[in-house]
């Protein structure tokens, strides 16, 4: 299945804590069953901190980290407009496949 977002995008936060907020895609989450469940972990986006117990080889305190997001509360920043916007994928001439804007018909690499 072909993905509308994809690691290195910019995306906007459509709900949840962290609405409205911008990020760049680090890693894409696939679900480990065959279920349309994939999320994405974005840059600065659902951070959560983290209770580390001491051992012998890691050391005790809390740190922060990035928790996925679902892929269906993101949506690709239009680098012509820099607003939030739908993508859809269409064929080129020699046949490739790849990922537009709506909107404003820009392709994506």
């Amino acid at each position: 299945m072909a993905y509308k977002i994809k690691k290195g995008d910019d995306v906007f936060v459509l709900s949840g804590k962290d609405k409205g907020k911008t990020g760049k895609v680090l890693k894409i989450v696939k679900s480990s069953e065959n279920k349309s469940i994939d999320k994405a972990i974005v840059e600065g986006i659902n951070i959560v901190k983290k209770h580390n117990k001491q051992s012998a080889t890691t050391k005790a305190g809390i740190e922060s980290i990035e928790k996925p997001i679902y892929l269906c509360k993101l949506s690709i920043i239009d680098p012509k407009t820099k607003k939030p916007s739908r993508v859809g994928f269409k064929k080129l001439k020699d046949g490739k496949k790849v990922r537009f804007i709506k909107k404003s018909g820009e392709t994506l690499t």
